[in-house]
């Protein structure tokens, strides 16, 4: 796969279900709670995953109480692994099974960071740092093509860390040219926080936990969305054009109306058709759980 600025694109980088053999229905774990349904063990199939390895509840999974597989994007793993590093379905070779769903999660987290660092290259700003966003992304490219011996001996964390250096440096160049106050709000909880039509243009949102905030009407050009929690965050009419290290995973979390601005890289979900609608009174019960949720993050 090319990087952005060589002319590519992210295709790659986008979950293909019909080339995967269902290994985020199989490979992942999940509890029974307000996103799922029923408890799954790692390594057991989804009861929804048919023979063809689709999904059968895939156009109602909302309704059916797995909203939580609606937020969920492999980065293009899935089919990295099924057709590349295995070629061959752990149905069709049992043996493979185990490694391939070890090696999954493993490319998933690569992935995940060549999205970032494609996403670094086609920023006009970043052309100071451009050779060294390349060089990292065609490491980290390589590093997925291994076997998989060579990916399950791969150091993720600390190849994760040196890449955040590079898109702390891109944070820093992007934030630095979009005005605004440029709050340096990192980690911070803002679980329900009232922000409508907040000027947030800048903002160092990296790891904020904005669950149930309301971003209505907000201005977040130019802020740092990287692991930001936006579970239930209303982003109705808020503008994230030219946001940074925004994701689907995070955009299909949160609610949005036809107002609501996003980055070109990403699509409105289905579920944000028409006005979005104000959160119940318990929407910002993330701070009566007895665990606090964490960011979907990894990123310094």
């Amino acid at each position: 796969m090319a990087p952005a600025d060589s002319g590519g694109g992210r295709t790659g980088l986008r979950a293909d279900c019909a080339n995967c053999f269902g290994l985020c229905c199989i490979a992942l774990p999940f509890a029974a709670s307000a996103d799922f349904a029923i408890s799954k063990d790692a390594g057991r199939p989804c009861p929804n995953l048919r023979d063809d390895f689709r999904c059968g509840i895939h156009s109602r999974l909302r309704e059916s109480g797995f909203s939580g597989c609606t937020v969920y994007d492999c980065f293009g793993a899935g089919q990295k692994v099924s057709q590349v590093t295995f070629g061959r379905s752990w149905r069709d070779d049992p043996g493979t099974a185990a490694r391939m769903f070890e090696v999954f999660p493993v490319v998933r987290h690569l992935h995940e960071l060549l999205w970032y660092l494609d996403e670094a290259m086609s920023l006009p700003v970043t052309r100071p740092i451009h050779a060294e966003l390349r060089g990292a992304f065609e490491e980290t490219e390589r590093l997925t093509m291994g076997t998989p011996d060579d990916l399950l001996g791969v150091d993720v964390a600390a190849h994760r860390e040196k890449v955040n250096v590079l898109l702390l440096r891109t944070s820093e160049l992007v934030r630095a040219s979009a005005g605004g106050r440029a709050a340096d709000r990192r980690g911070a909880d803002l679980i329900g926080a009232r922000l409508r039509k907040a000027d947030l243009r800048g903002a160092n949102l990296r790891g904020a936990y904005l669950i149930g905030a309301d971003l209505r009407g907000a201005d977040l050009r130019g802020a740092d969305l990287i692991g930001a929690d936006l579970r239930g965050a209303d982003l109705g009419g808020a503008d994230l054009t030219g946001s940074v290290f925004l994701t689907q995973v995070q955009v299909n979390a949160a609610r949005g109306d036809d107002a609501t601005r996003l980055p070109p890289a990403l699509t409105r979900p289905p579920h944000w058709s028409g006005p979005a609608a104000r959160p119940a009174p318990a929407a910002a019960a993330g701070r009566a759980s007895t665990r606090r949720p964490r960011p979907r993050r990894g990123r310094g």
